[in-house]
């Protein structure tokens, strides 16, 4: 039987068994270790020297101890430093053992850290970008019984008849009565510019003046179009591919209204000149009348039945004119929700955009098929066409005087139509790449604004490109101008409203 010592790793002389670890050690060095420490040298338990037990084995022959001489002294030494290097060496693989497992350890915890980090920093990021989005929404005014709001949803908005109305003689004498009265008043504002107005040299130092991410939801990002009351042009209407249309203030820069129904995103919005009402249109095939100051639908329009491509409102305010890729468009009543006319356009080709003419006599829609189309209304007939474009027309704007009609098409080109000669009197050609979204004149007819890659600003007449503004990351998709051109808003796909004026 071959016994080794737990500590000096050699055959014991005298043997001995620990009762806690079980291990054999030599006496003289266990007992050192004991009355150094007071513990078992292998698992750390309290030990006593009395607790040792004694192994009994085949005794060895022993050499006779030397005499009382030097050298015997000097093997005492030798052998009492052999004993130290033995218990400082088991220290040392204990402590390294100690070590290891500590580092193991440590190591577990660095990459459990990198992982809680990870997490937290993604968390962190989701949070921001939420709270981008409802930060501004700390002014919505809510309505004071959210529950009659939600009746009114499902069953309390009024619908639109599927029957048409039809266009009676009282209403042909109310358009009739507002256009006369529409065209004095724009031959009397036409002798002079108007007071106020921005001159061109001020217009073209316009810088950006503010931006703001937080209207729509971050997680479908895009604003696709763009309205401003123009009796409070503070008041800006965005309709947004999160499915909501938002009533921004810019002067508080607070959110006042979201308007949620739409069950797709929001193409065409108006704000109503004169009240505080918002028209809405989406591919959901519905047109919605809102209340802004109770953000609920009061009207829900069901002219077409395929995606609502044009929006425009009446002069007189009472009556709106919508297109659609249904290659109808229809004439409505806002204030009775009564559809009075839906007209197929010629050749069936699917309606693109749709405007009224200043005096609302006249409207003119784009087609699919790059045909402008001018409609007398009370005639519900097409009176003249526009060739020219070469792909689907993309938007069109008649000027304040009347006089010119402005249309874009996926060409990269606006032409500039005289509507009393019936000619394209100028071209705008545009890079090749160049994708417009939409177009509008000022309310003098003096300056005309461009949306697609950039936002760009022409003075009419002259058709002088004044300013060009290219701080969106994206696609612009609207433009309007504020009262006397004093700011320029515009939206984009890269989820902001732009402001621009002078700094």
């Amino acid at each position: 039987m071959s016994l080794t010592c737990a500590i000096s790793n050699e055959v014991p002389e005298h043997p001995v068994i620990s009762p806690v670890s079980g291990l054999v050690f030599e006496r003289r060095l266990i007992e050192k270790f004991i009355a150094e420490n007071g513990v078992d040298p292998t698992n750390g338990q309290e030990l006593a020297v009395e607790q040792l037990v004694d192994i009994k084995v085949t005794p060895v022959t022993k050499p006779k101890p030397p005499s009382a001489t030097s050298i015997p002294a000097i093997l005492k030494i030798l052998q009492d430093e052999w004993d130290a290097v033995m218990l400082h060496s088991f220290t040392l693989r204990q402590q390294l053992q100690t070590a290891r497992q500590e580092l193991s350890h440590a190591l577990y915890q660095h990459d459990a850290a990198c992982r809680v980090i990870a997490r937290l920093t993604k968390e962190v990021t989701a949070a921001r970008e939420a709270l981008a989005t409802l930060k501004p929404q700390a002014g919505i005014a809510q309505p004071a019984m959210p529950q009659p709001a939600i009746a009114a949803e499902a069953g309390g908005v009024a619908m639109q008849p599927a029957e048409q109305a039809g266009i009676t003689e009282d209403i042909i004498q109310r358009l009739q009565e507002k256009a006369t009265v529409l065209t004095q008043e724009r031959k009397r504002r036409g002798r002079a510019v108007p007071e106020g107005l921005v001159s061109h040299q001020n217009l073209s130092e316009f810088k950006t003046l503010a931006s703001h991410p937080g209207l729509h939801s971050a997680s479908v990002p895009g604003i696709l179009a763009l309205d401003i009351h123009a009796s409070d042009t503070s008041k800006i209407l965005t309709g947004g591919a999160d499915k909501n249309a938002t009533v921004f203030n810019k002067d508080t820069e607070q959110i006042i209204a979201v308007l949620k129904g739409h069950t797709k995103k929001v193409t065409k919005v108006i704000y109503h000149p004169d009240e505080d009402v918002a028209i809405t249109a989406s591919p959901d095939t519905t047109i919605r009348i809102w209340n802004v100051g109770t953000c609920q639908t009061t009207l829900l329009l069901r002219a077409h039945e395929a995606p609502v491509t044009g929006l425009s409102l009446h002069p007189t305010g009472d009556y709106l004119l919508s297109s659609s890729l249904d290659q109808h468009w229809a004439f409505s009543d806002i204030r009775t929700g009564r559809l009075l006319t839906k007209i197929a356009g010629d050749k069936s080709q699917p309606l693109t955009t749709a405007q009224f003419h200043p005096d609302g006599l006249i409207f003119g829609v784009g087609t699919a098929d790059s045909q402008i189309k001018i409609w007398d209304l009370k005639e519900q007939a097409n009176v003249a066409d526009f060739p020219g474009h070469s792909g689907a027309i993309t938007a069109i704007s008649f000027s304040e005087n009347g006089y010119y009609l402005a249309t874009t098409a996926e060409d990269s080109c606006v032409k500039i139509w005289d509507l009393r000669k019936l000619k394209n009197i100028k071209t705008l050609q545009l890079d090749e790449s160049y994708e417009i979204k939409d177009i509008c004149f000022d309310q003098s007819g003096t300056y005309l604004a461009i949306a697609g890659t950039d936002v760009r600003v022409y003075l009419c007449k002259q058709w002088n490109e004044l300013k060009v503004l290219n701080d969106h990351t994206a696609l612009a998709t609207g433009v309007r101008f504020g009262k006397n051109a004093h700011y320029i808003a515009s939206t984009s796909m890269d989820r902001t409203l732009k402001l621009y004026g002078e700094a």
